[in-house]
């Protein structure tokens, strides 16, 4: 599949419950066969899907209708972010960055300096940022991508995704079982222990001592100690064990409410911190790579086949 020869996967916890506490994700047109690897959204109204083929979608409407953004790259492109309604980047293979600064109708490149495909980005404000990549890329900005400076992350492992809570602390996640957090803004970064060979596609610090990762055969790591000690939060996988899927993307929209998506329609959502993890029902197993959240109880997923879901959770 798509993420560099990676082979994704997943695991789920059933539940009679499920239909009571999540409702069923509704598939929305979004006009492409193409892979969606990543989405973005402001708001309810304002979002971006970004993937294969340099195939860039976008919207103003919550989804009701997405239109195509003339490409500006054949490239993969893995992932999508906007600081505000205007200033947005979007990145991908060959060391691609893109940014925008009218909230998605153009595109314009920016100087990498590597070819390194580049996986994640998190963004703090319209000027600093970070990206991710192959082979421990770091690279971080404070002119919002004008120009893009290495940082030394200590690993040669390919980073997949990052997180930062404020301009000083943050974390990255990738293969090999690595979790490396900074506090000092990027300059230098610090390797946890997870004793853990996984593969971590994705992290979500909810504050500075709660913190989650997934990645690989359904692998959930769990903090709350800022990652000084990551439990294995992995759930069993059952008899038979068939390999069981690898999880992509988590979203915490507080301390209690999250939401894993990954592949072979793995789709798992929690009310409780993460102590029960129920699956509402798909239209279709899609692979969904991409989840964001505007607000606590309305998020968006996307995945193979231009699929697009709207999520809607209780007191939306």
């Amino acid at each position: 599949m798509v993420l560099v020869g990676i082979t994704l996967g997943l695991f789920f916890s059933s539940s009679a419950l499920a239909s009571e506490v999540f409702m069923t994700p509704i598939l929305q047109e979004s006009g492409t066969k193409m892979t969606l690897l990543d989405t973005f959204f402001l708001d309810t109204k304002n979002g971006w899907a970004v993937g294969a083929g340099g195939t860039m979608l976008r919207t103003e409407d919550g989804g009701v209708t997405w239109k195509t953004i003339p490409r500006r790259t054949p490239v993969l492109l893995m992932s999508v972010y906007f600081s505000d309604d205007t200033h947005g980047w979007v990145i991908g293979q060959n060391g691609t960055i893109l940014h925008s600064r009218d909230g998605g109708l153009k595109w314009w490149p920016q100087l990498s300096g590597t070819s390194s495909p580049l996986y994640g980005l998190f963004f703090l404000d319209k000027t600093q940022g970070w990206i991710v990549g192959a082979r421990g890329t770091i690279l971080y900005t404070q002119d919002g991508g004008q120009s893009w400076d290495d940082q030394p992350s200590g690993t040669s492992a390919d980073l997949f995704g990052v997180q930062f809570l404020d301009a000083q602390q943050g974390w990255a996640v990738g293969a090999l079982g690595v979790i490396l957090t900074t506090t000092d803004g990027g300059q230098h970064w610090v390797q946890q222990l997870t004793d853990s060979p996984t593969t971590f596609f994705d992290i979500q610090f909810v504050d500075k001592q709660v913190g989650w990762a997934v990645g690989t055969q359904s692998t959930i790591f769990q903090t709350i100690t800022g990652g000084e000690n990551w439990l294995d939060k992995t759930r069993p996988c059952g008899s038979p064990c068939i390999r069981p899927p690898d999880f992509l993307k988590i979203r915490f929209t507080d301390f209690r409410n999250g939401w894993i998506v990954g592949e072979r329609g793995a789709f798992l959502v929690t009310k409780d911190a993460g102590f029960n993890w129920t699956e509402p029902e798909l239209p279709e197993p899609y692979s969904l790579y991409g989840l964001t959240f505007p607000e606590p109880h309305t998020g968006w997923a996307v995945g193979d086949q231009g699929t697009i879901l709207k999520i809607s959770a209780p007191g939306s």
